[in-house]
């Protein structure tokens, strides 16, 4: 019964980083690669809802990241798979800084309102910018993650 949820923890956590992954590889590739087409006019309805609500819905699976990353932590404190859940939650903890302090003033100030087309597109190219390294953290969260399972799956192919 513990294995398995562990297992369902582990899993959880995993799903967790793969969303993170695929929405920021997504955004970075397709939404706003370089938003030319924006404009004081037309950005608000295009950026303002959509950053609201993935904030509002991340900032609720950030929490539990980090419990889940801690439950890891604990259950594979004494095995060599440690490292995983510590890479994980040093990365979630690097991603939400850079998220507190750099990003929201910025979706802050395209909440307010830009009315200046070479301030939104100033504004906007420091967002992606940012988001680019924010990706980076989410890629090294999935990138352990994956290890971790791969390297769980290889011990047990190898048992067989």
């Amino acid at each position: 019964m513990k294995q398995n949820l562990l297992l369902l923890n582990h899993s959880l956590l995993f799903l967790c980083v793969s969303m993170y992954l695929g929405t920021g590889w997504s955004m970075v590739l397709f939404s706003f690669p370089t938003a030319p087409h924006l404009t004081p006019d037309n950005y608000y309805y295009a950026f303002v809802p959509q950053v609201a609500a993935a904030t509002s819905f991340f900032t609720t699976m950030t929490k539990l990241m980090i419990v889940l990353c801690i439950i890891m932590i604990i259950a594979e404190w004494k095995t060599g798979f440690r490292w995983v859940p510590i890479v994980v939650l040093l990365a979630v903890f690097a991603a939400t800084g850079l998220t507190l302090k750099y990003i929201f003033p910025l979706n802050e100030a395209m909440t307010r309102g830009i009315k200046d087309v070479n301030e939104l597109h100033a504004t906007l190219s420091h967002w992606m910018f940012l988001n680019k390294i924010r990706v980076s953290f989410w890629s090294v969260q999935w990138l352990a993650m994956m290890a971790y399972f791969a390297a769980k799956i290889k011990v047990r192919v190898s048992r067989t």
